[in-house]
């Protein structure tokens, strides 16, 4: 096993492409709990809202993923570890697994069992003990006669990749009980009885999965959660440095990263950092500052283009220096896989067994010229009895390609039924429209990325890189000025001329996340034209839309500077506006949103705010608004998220009763709460509830300096009566 982990590929599988682990290895991180809402959104929401994380919290390394946190005892058997994909979770599996056979860390334990869920469903035969599954997958346990002798062994069974299972794994029925290790069942039955404790109980279970497939495992059966949170801006750098080692080269594209805020976040991903260096590194080659790529789709579109040269040297033994002959020669190995990445994407499918390239057309015995589109695109892995299995090296590829054969049906008159259902010939702005309305109708971001995409490879420079592959045809700028035009009326829900004034209200059904994802797509075509306006309006004073706060607040967001006083009062706008303006709060010091017209509701932003890892809300004053008891609730799970760093809270005339005095007495006495000032004058607090507060005073974990009520300072009382 030792002799697997030691490399990690680039490209194909195979020697050739193999690089020593510890070579390139940046440490990740790995955190306990995971980031508010990350279940709901799209990975690539979660990837931009977590780019400025400073990690106050103290992380977590892979060796130590089964040691309770400090403070606390508990019996971790089982951990689930959460992470957007291609974030480093497998690799992480790699370096444990490799630190423990070379004698660095973990000693105590006699086996780890690495059980990949992409090699398991490829396991047909329903007969199946937990003892045969391992010797299928280890070999060399066939020496281990005696199956008792797993009994007094300290085992570890790491489950890689539970978002690419097709297993069923029913924990809410009576399945059939095994207790044994000779037990036979299907491996959905096996997998779910290790994972309850029925088989060997005593042995530790590792999960890792991207998060929307998590919860296939109930709660009860976790002992604990954590998060790999990927590079924060210093790691960035240093996997360049590793990657790159032309000191002058690495400089010159760290610099050229940080120009483009958009690309930058992306590298939180390890995998698109690699994506990065791989195109940078060429394009700078060339040294042509034209062509280097500035947005999203430019960055993957001359990624495309690189590994389809490398696939001529590497198969064809010619280089070809003529970018359009080179994707013309390509053109049927590049369409096929296109077309498979848009198939499986409509299906929710990521890995692609060899039924589905053949459905598309692809010869699965020249699959590995398939697999040599990359270094990497495509992979082909042997995973299970020497059986193949085929996926693209992150999601952002897949969606990128399937983006592409749109583009390519439409214009050779190909149907796109499974798009648009019942249409047999659309105009390019119906088909645009039509993705737009797709995308909003998303609960999860699932068209989100392809969406922008779709509209970056429309654009004419775009085009000119991918001639070869796509015919030459009338401009499309005309349909995409109307697409940019239809975006703005979805976030401005107005028929009218777009002018700065006479807005009407922003249509409520779109969420946050997707009105924030409509103006990445504008950014995507280059139109920067809201965000002229929103200059426009902070420096005219008029009034602002709700969609205009959506483009205020993500400009914020992503902003490299920490606002010191973010003061809501000072942008005119209605209630709906307020509330897409809050999500600002994570990036600023101090928060002023006093005599707003704030809500109960409206402190659900506020609370995830506080417990959002990027956030650096230290100064938070909610002060003259209603938000009433229920208020002070969802606050309080903001103050005991480990992630919250609010020192101060001021809830002058809140209308709060003595159950506001009960929950902050709670959340007091946590570990995790930093507050040193909590001002509740000029509320009803009754004696009960200023007498909860005064207990909790008494408290050790109690870390408040400055609590003020109608009754006085009851610290500077505390103090006087010692």
């Amino acid at each position: 096993m030792k002799r697997k982990m030691e490399h990690i590929c680039e490209g194909i599988i195979n020697p050739e492409n193999q690089t020593l682990l510890k070579s390139i290895y940046t440490e990740l991180y790995i955190t306990e709990g995971e980031s508010e809402g990350v279940n709901r959104e799209h990975e690539v929401q979660q990837i931009e809202a977590a780019h400025r994380r400073r990690r106050q919290d103290t992380p977590i390394n892979c060796n130590d993923i089964f040691k309770a946190p400090p403070g606390q005892e508990k019996h971790i058997r089982t951990v689930m570890t959460k992470g957007v994909a291609g974030i480093g979770k497998t690799v992480s599996v790699h370096k444990f697994i490799l630190d423990w056979a070379e004698g660095a860390a973990n000693q105590d334990v006699d086996f780890i069992f690495l059980l990949p869920f992409r090699g398991m469903n490829l396991v047909k035969d329903e007969g199946y003990s937990i003892h045969q599954l391992l010797l299928d997958f280890h070999p060399e346990l066939q020496e281990l006669e005696d199956t008792q002798k797993y009994e007094g062994c300290k085992m570890i069974f790491i489950f890689d990749g539970l978002d690419e299972s097709r297993i069923q794994l029913n924990f809410h029925i009576q399945e059939q009980k095994l207790c044994d290790v000779t037990q036979t069942s299907s491996v959905g039955v096996v997998i779910t009885n290790l994972i309850q404790g029925n088989l060997l109980p005593s042995a530790l279970i590792w999960i890792t999965s991207r998060p929307a497939a998590a919860n296939q495992i109930p709660a009860q059966h976790i002992s604990q959660v954590t998060e790999v949170r990927g590079f924060n801006d210093p790691q960035k750098e240093e996997f360049f440095r590793k990657r790159i080692r032309d000191e002058t080269q690495a400089n010159k594209i760290i610099s050229h990263m940080k120009t483009s805020r958009s690309l930058y976040i992306m590298c939180h991903i390890p995998v698109f950092c690699w994506i990065s260096a791989t195109v940078l590194q060429e394009v700078l080659l060339q040294d042509n500052s034209k062509e280097i790529p500035r947005t999203l789709t430019e960055m993957f579109t001359h990624f495309l283009i690189i590994q389809t040269s490398m696939k001529n040297q590497k198969y064809d033994e010619r280089s070809e220096m003529d970018r359009q002959k080179l994707l013309q020669s390509n053109n049927e190995v590049l369409l096929k896989l296109s077309k498979l990445a848009f198939r499986q994407l409509e299906k929710g499918n990521f890995l692609f067994y060899e039924e589905d390239l053949r459905e598309c057309g692809i010869d699965v015995t020249a699959a590995s010229v398939y697999s040599g589109m990359c270094t990497e695109i495509f992979k082909e892995e042997s995973v299970f009895q020497q059986k193949k299995i085929y996926c693209f090296v992150h999601l952002s590829l897949q969606e990128f390609l399937a983006a592409f054969w749109m583009v390519y049906c439409y214009m050779n008159m190909e149907e796109l039924d499974s798009f648009l259902p019942g249409q047999k010939k659309v105009s390019l702005n119906d088909l645009l429209k039509a993705a737009v309305d797709k995308s909003l109708l998303s609960q999860n971001g699932h068209l989100d990325l392809f969406l922008r995409f779709l509209l970056g490879i429309l654009l004419k420079s775009n085009q000119e890189l991918l001639q070869g592959l796509l015919p030459r045809t009338k401009s499309s700028s005309e349909s995409l000025q109307r697409t940019s035009q239809y975006i703005k009326k979805k976030l401005y829900n107005e028929s009218g001329p777009l002018t700065t004034t006479h807005r009407a209200i922003t249509d409520q059904n779109i969420s946050t996340e997707r009105a924030m994802n409509l103006l990445l797509c504008l950014l995507e075509m280059k139109d920067s034209s809201l965000h002229e306006e929103i200059d426009m309006l902070v420096k005219s004073g008029e009034k602002f839309s709700p969609a205009h706060c959506s483009v205020l607040a993500y400009m914020i967001l992503v902003s490299e500077d920490v606002l010191d006083e973010f003061d809501l009062k000072n942008y005119k706008t209605d209630d709906g506006g307020r509330e897409r303006l809050m999500i600002s709060v994570r990036n600023c010091r101090t928060a002023r949103l006093d005599f707003c017209n704030l809500t109960a509701s409206s402190c659900k932003t506020v609370a995830a705010a506080l417990q959002s890892p990027d956030s650096h809300l230290t100064d938070l004053i909610l002060s003259n608004n209603e938000i009433l008891d229920s208020g002070v609730e969802h606050i309080c799970v903001g103050l005991e998220s480990s992630c919250c760093k609010l020192e101060t809270l001021r809830l002058q005339y809140c209308s709060l009763s003595a159950v506001s005095c009960s929950v902050l007495s709670s959340t007091l006495r946590s570990n995790s709460s930093r507050l040193r000032l909590l001002d509740l004058s000029n509320n009803n607090l009754q004696d009960s509830g200023v007498e909860l507060l005064s207990t909790a005073l008494e408290d050790p974990h109690c870390k408040l300096e400055d609590l003020r009520t109608d009754q006085g300072d009851l610290v500077e009382m505390k103090k006087q009566k010692k």
